[in-house]
């Protein structure tokens, strides 16, 4: 296959434009110029119909055809929806044209605004453009540079299931079928590894670890972070229960700080935020970042402190320490014990409830925005079940490929749930439509979804409708099974903390600190927490709070830290 097209449009700059580009681009890119919107248009369409792929349009500010550019991005969009779309304004009309461009970096119009290159290291320019062909590689199917081979003979849920949770992990993946000609040198070393050549597949494999035979999603998450056996009997300064945004700013903020940091992950590290495609309103990040990324990095941060993690770890039981004992958190086989404790594991979506389509999960129907799944509807019609920002993110992601995206709501619109740049963005795209006062109460298909019933709930009238692909994106439920009766909630699970903890449970007339639950040493943030704000960087922010609540409740009394006088 050829290596994915780069095409400049530029009436004026197209040579300048592709000078620049070669030098950095030029041996993994086919670079294409063209003069005009109509010209980069129908460049676009032939190199699409050829089968080749399209990764980025880079246009001039003013095109000669066009008497506006949020026209020719809109059409570069029609022609290839996964290719990203940069405006790179010459310096003569760089800020003259900003006020009226740069609305539509907010609506999702285009992917950003840069100036025009100005020499041979314009590294600003540079990485703008490698960060959005970073966000480009995320959306295809068949990576370039894998880090994780999915060997399966078939496409099921598990395979599937392990390749979301890779892509949420930020590993490169591809399925390769066992007998793939490609395989046949590698097939025979992946044998003697495993001690069988009849594995039991999927097998997963990677360079630092080698192959696996995994049963689940667990196997595969466990072999990322094994706990070795040194570690096994460690007492930590702060076990973090879930690697959300709360759980990862208090690993770095508390690594960082000298503490000894272990996170406890059941699935992925970055929770429901790293399932995210794209976080606009994030802090320091104007171009937007996906979850995924954003949970990488800070990931990165943490370890580049101490923290060590642990994927795959579901904690079933907590058990309050006290008299000098530490916190001790039970998983399945396993035990943490922890001076200190954070509960960060967020919430769930709730279940939809239909036994039929509860059956077709991981075939056609998923519980959030599920990455993986959004690249196999390609040129399918899908729905999406749900109101909040997460549901915003999934339906602009997957109609990059659907080929229509409803979005089905109880609400009479989304203006009550979904921050305004979402709502604006989702407005913007021919391929939504937004169904508000209905609901989804059927679902079927031979082996996979097939198709929906949708109910109007104000006139009780059902329609059916075809659908390749369900995303669940409900109210959340605070996963608090596991925690003991003395930590208090709310009448909804959620942790109190602070001054919201019942006045009866004060201790000497005091509530607990903000973020302190009623059991000393143990403290909540992000989701979980009653009246936490639902937000990427509030539960940043909350996390990040705890480290000082921490450092108080490790620090030695004060008649404990005063020396001994010397005795003359």
């Amino acid at each position: 296959m050829a290596d994915p097209a780069i095409i400049l449009v530029s009436e004026h700059h197209a040579d300048t434009l592709l000078e620049v580009f070669y030098r950095r681009y030029g041996h993994d890119y086919t670079l294409r110029s063209a003069r005009s919107c109509a010209e980069a248009e129908k460049l676009a369409q032939e190199l699409k119909d050829a089968g080749e792929a399209v990764a980025l349009f880079v246009s001039d500010s003013r095109l000669p055809d066009v008497q506006q550019m949020f026209e020719a991005v809109h059409r570069f969009r029609l022609v290839v929806p996964t290719a990203r779309r940069v405006i790179a304004a010459h310096w003569d009309h760089f800020l003259a044209d900003a006020e009226e461009l740069r609305p539509g970096l907010a609506r999702g119009k285009y992917d950003a605004y840069l100036l025009m290159p100005r020499g041979n290291r314009d590294e600003e320019f540079h990485n703008a453009i490698t960060e959005l062909l970073s966000d480009w590689t995320s959306t295809v199917p068949q990576p370039e540079v894998v880090s994780a081979k999915v060997i399966s003979p078939v496409h099921d849920g598990l395979t599937m299931a392990i390749r979301d949770f890779l892509d949420r992990m930020g590993m490169q993946n591809a399925v390769y079928d066992p007998d793939d000609p490609h395989l046949s040198d590698f097939m025979p070393q992946m044998f003697e590894q495993l001690g069988t050549d009849r594995p039991r597949y999927p097998v997963v494999w990677s360079p630092a670890r080698g192959p696996i035979q995994a049963t689940s999603v667990r196997d595969v998450a466990r072999s990322i972070y094994p706990r070795t056996e040194e570690q096994a009997d460690e007492v930590v300064d702060l076990a973090v229960v879930g690697a959300g945004p709360a759980g990862l700013a208090a690993a770095v903020y508390a690594a960082s700080e000298g503490l000894s940091v272990r996170v406890l992950e059941a699935e992925a590290v970055g929770g429901q935020a790293g399932t995210s495609s794209m976080i606009r309103n994030y802090l320091g990040f104007p171009r937007g970042i996906s979850g995924m990324r954003l949970a990488l990095r800070a990931r990165n941060q943490a370890i580049r402190f101490g923290t060590r993690f642990l994927t795959g770890w579901e904690v079933t039981g907590l058990a309050p320490g006290g008299d000098g004992d530490p916190h001790v958190l039970h998983c399945d086989d396993d035990r943490v014990r922890a001076r200190a404790v954070l509960i960060s594991s967020g919430v769930a979506y709730r279940k939809l409830g239909v036994p039929a389509l509860e059956e077709l999960v991981g075939n056609g129907v998923n519980y959030g925005a599920a990455m993986t799944a959004g690249r196999e509807m390609e040129g399918y019609d899908v729905v999406v079940v749900g109101g909040g920002n997460s549901a915003g993110q999934a339906a602009l992601h997957l109609c990059r490929f659907a080929r229509s995206v409803t979005i089905v709501v109880r609400r009479p619109g989304l203006e009550e749930t979904m921050s305004d740049y979402l709502i604006q963005e989702i407005g913007y795209q021919e391929r939504i439509e937004v169904l508000p006062c209905t609901r989804v109460v059927d679902g079927g298909g031979e082996g996979a979804l097939e198709w929906l019933t949708l109910e109007d709930l104000n006139t009780g009238e059902r329609t059916r409708k075809i659908a390749r692909g369900l995303f669940l994106l409900l109210g959340a439920e605070p996963r608090c099974d596991w925690l003991p009766p003395e930590l208090a909630r709310d009448k909804h699970s959620f942790i109190l903390t602070g001054r919201d903890v019942p006045r009866e449970q004060w201790v000497d007339g005091l509530p607990p600190a903000n973020l302190a639950t009623t059991v000393p040493g143990i403290f909540a943030a992000g989701d979980i927490r009653a009246g936490s704000m639902k937000r990427v960087a509030a539960a940043s922010g909350e996390g990040a709070s705890v480290v000082p609540l921490v450092h108080a409740y490790l620090a030695p009394a004060p008649e404990e830290s005063v020396a001994a006088a010397p005795v003359s």
